[in-house]
């Protein structure tokens, strides 16, 4: 009656190993990416697996290996969609190399030690912190207790850290030429420069590439990258009579856009060319149809692991650094 109460035991890989008539050696050899076994084997393994039920514990796996196959993905900002389209292609792209992503949302009044523990408590395999996540400290603890990272958009320099960069200098040309080319002439770029490291980059190369043109552009400061600091910024725009705008991202030239519209019916709102940067999907929609600064997410989680499983090889290397290509994608807002 007691053995009833306790419930039905657990499949072990022992069990597997006897229905399969192999080892228990070759059972974790069948369940370990590029493992030394032979496809008759795995195949019998498997077999066996299904008809039981079993299921790898990869947690307990973990404590024996000292690492799991977890890799933490550390991000903030997660209101804006492009964040959410990256860690899909990041989570997609750790899947098909047999890793396991575990997301950390955090913010900049989220207390990093908590951060801290949770990757270490888990074992990961490695860390990958995108733009608006705070680094310093998660990056600087991990690499010390030898857990590789990847920085995305992350201007840090730490030692064995390496980091994955969009080409702001390109996206900045690319918006100024663009804009200058269809004819405008006072222009502006909107950025949350002190808590952005790549929105401060792009900003300034759109500026200087202004200044190449022989235009002198205005930066708009705001508190964040988000659409709201657009919708509001929006207004200071038309009374400058601004007719070509560049935007960090395209989440706030969304909130720009909105602006323009609500007030076409009510006030006297000068034509305005609007570039964002990004191309979320809602940059397609045909309330928007933004000319944007495409970053291609896909390219950049492969560029990412390739990195973070080149630096679980090789843990000594110095620290990289890649860039991601950019392209101008045309719209009607410019």
């Amino acid at each position: 009656m007691a053995d009833k109460d306790k419930g039905p035991r657990r499949v072990t890989s022992f069990d597997v190993a006897r229905v399969a008539g192999v080892s228990r050696a070759a059972v974790s050899r069948a369940f370990t990416p590029d493992a030394s076994v032979s496809p008759k084997t795995r195949e019998k393994v498997y077999q066996a697996a299904k008809e039981l039920g079993y299921r790898v514990n990869y947690l307990a796996r973990s404590l024996t290996n000292k690492r799991s196959d977890l890799v933490g993905v550390v991000a903030a900002g997660l209101d804006n969609p492009f964040r959410t389209l990256q860690i899909e292609h990041l989570a997609r792209t750790l899947i098909l190399r047999n890793f396991r992503p575990i997301l950390l949302p955090t913010s900049k009044e989220a207390d990093t030690s908590t951060v801290i523990g949770q990757l270490l408590h888990y074992a990961v395999s490695g860390v990958i912190v995108t733009s608006d996540a705070p680094p310093t400290e998660i990056c600087e603890q991990c690499a010390a207790e030898g857990v590789p990272i990847v920085l995305i958009n992350k201007g840090d320099e730490i030692p064995f850290v390496d980091r994955i960069i969009s080409d702001d200098q390109t996206a900045g040309n690319l918006a100024a030429d663009h804009l200058v080319d269809k004819g405008a002439r006072r222009l502006a770029a909107i950025a949350a420069s002190s808590v952005s490291y790549t929105a401060r980059r792009r900003s300034e190369a759109f500026l200087a590439r202004c200044r190449q043109r022989g235009l002198e552009a205005q930066l708009f400061t705001v508190a964040l990258n988000d659409y709201r600091s657009g919708f509001d910024a929006a207004s200071g725009l038309i009374s400058l009579g601004i007719d070509g705008v560049f935007c960090a991202n395209d989440y706030m030239a969304c909130g720009v856009i909105d602006r323009l519209m609500s007030g076409r019916s009510r006030e006297d709102v000068p034509a305005m060319r609007v570039i964002g940067h990004d191309d979320i999907p809602q940059a397609s929609w045909a309330a928007y149809e933004l000319t944007t600064i495409r970053q291609p997410c896909d390219l950049q989680a492969d560029q990412a692991i390739g990195l973070l499983m080149s630096r679980m090889a090789q843990p000594d290397m110095t620290a990289r650094v890649e860039f991601t290509p950019v392209s101008l994608i045309k719209r009607r807002t410019a």
